[in-house]
């Protein structure tokens, strides 16, 4: 397959099918991913398996799925959560209320993202005052976590009280988050490289993801991060990522992973 020489027409009718551009992810890591579907379904380039895509959409999904790299866990990195919550949350508590808190997990993939924020947020407030923006490129995921059932390897790091009180099990590995959490949690398709952002946030959780991306779209994506944020408002992201440029964009860092948007 690396013989071939398509590859950069595939990513010029790929961006006009899906608004997807190829170019801002890093090209090596993103080829062979790609290579490897293409190969695996049988097709001799790069546009034959884009003619295949555009006539099958289930073809179409699985290839946005595979795409978007969607690794997700509960409570991923748990000391993150921690900080997450005795620090920045009740940091914000001392000043205000937290159910007037604009909260926004980016690229949220199969859910367990933002409701472990809401299972974090309805320690301190009930659930109708809980209301988590999550947004995905991929509808495939996107549904995933609107249904809300998880193996128990997506939740080996989870806290028992969270399991105890937030799941019921279904199946001898398999769990429901329950609707009490689902409705806390508001879904919406975006891609971050193309769609508008959110404003008036004060939290936005966005972790391993912009690793996948090239510099100048992270760029682009911290740009409008910073202006999605309300100043004060706090960034956190994952623990394979940091922002060396982080003044440029009016944030400081608070703790590893967390940067605060400061005053103009």
């Amino acid at each position: 397959m690396e013989a071939f020489s398509d590859y950069e027409l595939f990513k010029t009718k790929f961006y006009s099918l899906s608004n997807i551009d190829l170019n801002l992810y890093k090209e090596k890591q993103m080829k062979r991913r790609i290579t490897s579907l293409v190969e695996k379904y049988g097709y001799s380039s790069y546009c034959s398996f884009l003619e295949a895509i555009k006539k099958n959409p289930e073809l179409y999904n699985i290839f946005i799925n595979y795409l978007t790299i969607n690794v997700s866990e509960f409570y991923r990195n748990p000391n993150q959560w921690v900080l997450f919550e005795n620090r920045i949350l009740l940091d914000i508590f001392r000043n205000r209320n937290l159910s007037d808190l604009k909260i926004w997990s980016s690229a949220c993939s199969t859910g367990d993202e933002p409701y472990t924020i809401a299972m974090i947020l309805n320690k301190y407030i009930p659930f109708e005052k809980i209301n988590v923006l999550a947004s995905d490129i991929d509808m495939e995921a996107i549904n995933k976590a609107k249904a809300g059932i998880y193996s128990y390897r997506n939740m080996k790091d989870l806290p028992k009280e969270f399991l105890e009180k937030h799941f019921t099990k279904i199946e001898s590995d398999t769990y429901q988050i329950s609707e009490k959490i689902r409705k806390c949690v508001t879904y919406r398709q975006l891609n971050l490289l193309e769609d508008q952002y959110p404003r008036g946030m004060d939290i936005i959780v966005c972790r391993n993801v912009l690793i996948y991306f090239t510099e100048e779209a992270k760029n682009n994506i911290m740009k409008e991060f910073s202006e999605a944020l309300n100043k004060g408002g706090v960034l956190f992201i994952g623990s394979t990522e940091q922002i060396m440029n982080y003044s440029k964009f009016g944030f400081k860092p608070i703790e590893t992973f967390f940067y605060q948007k400061v005053a103009d």
